[in-house]
Formats: structure tokens, sequence, C-alpha cells
């Protein structure tokens, strides 16, 4: 019997997806609900389970083809077997070791450039030793930065050698042709201020290191910092709800709710997952969505509703090292909060200089609905509730 695989419904907001790697050839046995093929949206990939068991007999759009909702893309046959030897069509190849090449009577071919002749003298490696990745099999210089006596250099997958400029061109992924849309939405639409402050991480500090163990035993997941930037940017967002509104025409949505997007990094761009209802929740509880967002991410696995929504962001760029940035607004929200790395800094204290760990805060808004007075009061809410998380505990 015949089975239809189809392209699953995509949601409202996508029209099209793409095609981006079968894992199973034709002719190859599949298992009921066993991944097909994964199917890029410009916010998530999507899985595609086999519907039964049987046989992969006909795969009908290839990768990177371009399809919609309810589009047929392959055949299973539940009561085929699978072609000889298709068992075995993904076990690796076993290696094989290629015969030497024939020495070639060009003067570049096997040859080192003066540059990396110099290296490799200096070194006391023999050039002969040295497997050359340059055109015609010439040791370039970065051959002989990585050669070491006694063992051939393995060549870099990708090389600049002497003489060569060499370029990939690839296309964009869905995901990152839509965050590049995004962004200039974003920087064309909104009138984009951004405003700067400073915040002692001390007492933070203090009070994870106090409890960051008994925390982990009791919720299961580590105490990091986010919860407590979570809870701070809800502190401001209700005190200022204008940081927590957006524009919609010639309106300004008021939320009454807190919905924080965190951006999130995986291997195919950024992602910014939504905690819902954030004031609702404890640290743990949030500490516990981040960590689930995080692994999510990192396999690809976050769905399209959790990416939905939003009404107010928060953006670390402190976990790459950054020390400062202006952080781009995701539309249709009216700001978001850039957090950087934590570092020991000199500041005055009392007249006094003295050395704190410092976070520099930003926060970048749409001056088309939010004031000046609004968002430095509001970033201002959020360094006194981190200098003081008493506060973010007891909600005052």
């Amino acid at each position: 019997m015949l089975i239809e695989v189809k392209v699953p419904q995509l949601s409202e907001s996508v029209s099209e997806a793409t095609l981006v790697s079968w894992h199973k050839k034709e002719g190859e046995a599949v298992s009921r609900d066993e991944n097909l093929i994964d199917i890029e949206t410009d916010k998530v990939v999507l899985e595609t389970p086999a519907p039964a068991d049987g046989v992969l007999v006909k795969i009908i759009m290839g990768d990177g083809e371009t399809v919609t909702s309810g589009d047929l893309i392959a055949q299973i046959d539940t009561e085929a077997k699978a072609a000889k030897g298709a068992e075995k069509a993904h076990e690796p190849a076993p290696e094989v070791t290629p015969p030497p090449a024939a020495k070639s009577s060009s003067a570049a071919a096997g040859s080192a450039s003066p540059s990396a002749r110099k290296i490799l003298d200096e070194k006391g490696v023999a050039e002969a030793d040295v497997k050359g990745s340059g055109r015609g099999g010439r040791v370039t210089k970065a051959d002989a930065l990585a050669a070491e006596k006694g063992t051939a250099a393995a060549a870099p997958a990708v090389t600049v050698a002497d003489g060569e400029r060499p370029e990939e061109r690839v296309p964009m992924t869905r995901l990152r042709a839509r965050i590049a849309e995004r962004l200039l939405q974003s920087k064309n639409e909104n009138a984009i201020l951004t405003t700067f402050n400073e915040v002692n991480m001390g007492p933070i500090m203090a009070l994870r290191a106090e409890y960051k163990d008994k925390f982990e035993k009791v919720h299961g997941v580590r105490l990091g910092f986010m919860g407590f930037f979570v809870k701070a940017a809800v502190a401001a967002l209700k005190k200022f709800p204008i940081l927590n509104a957006s524009v919609d025409g010639n309106d300004i949505v008021y939320h009454g709710y807190f919905d924080i997007g965190i951006a999130v990094g995986s291997p195919r761009g950024l992602v910014v997952p939504i905690i819902r209802d954030a004031d609702q929740m404890s640290i743990a509880d949030i500490e516990k969505k981040i960590a689930e967002y995080g692994q999510k991410a990192k396999e690809g696995k976050i769905s399209l509703e959790e990416l939905t929504g939003g009404t107010f962001s928060i953006s670390n760029g402190g976990v790459f090292g950054s020390m400062l940035s202006t952080p781009i607004i995701n539309p249709p929200q009216s700001a978001i909060l850039g957090i950087h790395a934590t570092k020991d800094r000199p500041v005055v204290e009392n007249g006094q200089i003295v050395i704190r760990p410092i976070n520099y805060l930003a926060m970048s808004y749409d001056h088309r609905i939010i004031d000046g007075r609004e968002a430095v009061l509001g970033l201002v809410t959020m360094k006194e509730a981190l200098e003081d998380p008493a506060r973010l505990l007891l909600d005052v």
C-alpha cells in the first residue's frame, strides 16, 4: 500500500518553506514517526515523521526545493522490502589510503613559497615532509606555520594561498534572510534611541554564591543571572507601561501582560523564544524555561508558537564577552534590554575609588512613543532592583 508523505501544515504567517536534508534514500526502510526530512521555515526547522512503517520508494521533491503546506514530497510502500544493501546506506565508507601522488614537474608543485620556506628553515622541518594545500601542492605560509618537526602538516580546510583569493558563495537560509528582513524593518520603521547605565552586580553575585548549590538541589536547575534580569525588567515595565507597549498604525497598544523574549543563539542563527506571563513566574521557573529554550535552540526544536508574540526582549551579549552594544528592537515591540559581560571596574563610592563587578546596561527604545524620561527612569528602576535583589523577591 502506498502512503503519501506531505509537508505538514505551516502556520498562517509562513507561506512557504525549504526542504533542507533527506535523512533517508529511496529504497531504504523507514519506521513510523522516524524523521524523514528537515523542513526549514523563516522561523524554525520542522521535522517530518514517517506516517507508517515501510520503504521509502520515491522521493518526489529533493533537497533545497521550495514547498508549501500539503505538498506531496515522497511515497512510502508499507508492503515493500528494503533494497539489498540499503540497510547499510548510512554506514561510513571504509577509509581508503590513496596512492602516493606522482611528483609534478611544475615549479609550483610541491615547492614552498619564499615566506613558507623561511619558516620551515627556522623550524628545521624539511620541505618534502609538508603537505602543501596551495595550487599544485604548493606549500603555503599557513602550511609552514602548522608544520611540526617530524610530522607532515595537515592541510587546512580553507586556505588563502600565496597569489590566490578564494571565495565561496552560499545562499542565505530562510531564518537568516528573515533576520535580515526584520532588522531592516526595525531600523527603518522605528525611531531607535539607546540609553545606558551601569549596575553593581556584587549583591546578586553574593546571593548567588550563597544559595546556588541549595537552589540547584531543590529546583533541579542552575541559578544564573537571567532570572534576576527578567524580574528587574518586569518591575520596570510595571512602573512604566509604555515600555511594554507597541505601535499599531496610529494606535499605541498597551499590553496588560508581560511576555519577555529572550534572545538565544542557535546553529541556524538568532531566535527569540518567549517567556509568557513572566510576572507570575518565580526565578526558578524562569531559569527552567530559559534552560529549556537553550536546549531546544541547540537541537533546532523550538516551535513556532514559542517564537510568536512578546512584549519586551532581553539580549545577553555578555555570554560572548561583549562589553557594550546598542541592541536593535524586535518589532512590533518598542524596547529591548541589552546586558553585557560583568567585569571588575573602578568606581567611586563615597568619594573613594573601589573595585566592583560592573555590568553595563543598554536599553534601546522607539522614541516615537517612548520619551527619554520613561526610558531613563525605566533603566534606573532595573538598576536599583538588581543592586537590591531583596526588592525583586519581595516585589517592592
